[in-house]
């Protein structure tokens, strides 16, 4: 089971759109994979769940979680194959685990718990709560976005995850996260080839 949750080893700047639904995370994604012509992974949750709500009309459950966490790794380790670079992912398991922790009472699998802890990104991008809030079958606690928030940004720094946090519209944010990307890949490139000339 842990290694259907563990990222397979890639030379990759790996970058999370992080935090709270309706954030603007997928347009987020979206752009920035344009923007350095690559890929991005998709939530793999948002279509699970949908299913499951269309064939059964029932929400999510803590008996989803690990079957959502093997489908994102799955589906980040197969595009990963196909970035130029970069890799730009709507979520993570860390996502995954601070929604197990707010929506059931404290609760996570153990085996969630220790792969979200171990897999790595050069950057978290945290999104702010300061985009209207837009209804859809799957979304819920309009009214808690500031202590949702909270538990997202506790959670990076319990940690100790790298990460900037992103508010404003959309130039303002795409802007700022293209600046910290751009950093770390130079950094990335500077260091390798620094370790060449040995």
């Amino acid at each position: 089971m842990e290694k259907k949750l563990t990222q397979d080893p890639i030379n990759l700047v790996k970058v999370v759109l992080f935090g709270p639904e309706s954030t603007g995370k997928t347009t987020l994604s979206r752009h920035l994979a344009r923007h350095y012509n690559t890929v991005w992974a998709p939530e793999f949750a948002r279509n699970y769940l949908q299913k499951k709500w269309n064939n059964e009309r029932k929400t999510c459950t803590a008996a989803d979680l690990i079957p959502i966490a093997v489908g994102q790794i799955k589906l980040e380790n197969k595009l990963a194959k196909k970035a130029d670079k970069i890799l730009i992912c709507d979520t993570d398991l860390l996502e995954t685990k601070v929604y197990s922790e707010e929506f059931y009472g404290g609760f996570v699998d153990d085996k969630l718990d220790k792969a979200a802890k171990e897999n790595t990104y050069n950057l978290y991008l945290l999104t702010y709560i300061d985009t209207p809030w837009e209804e859809d079958d799957l979304r819920d606690r309009p009214a808690h976005r500031l202590e949702m928030f909270n538990a997202f940004e506790n959670a990076l720094k319990m940690h100790k995850k790298p990460y900037i946090l992103l508010k404003g519209d959309k130039e303002t944010r795409l802007q700022k996260a293209i600046e910290a990307i751009d950093k770390i890949v130079s950094e990335k490139e500077n260091l390798h080839s620094f370790s060449d000339s040995f």
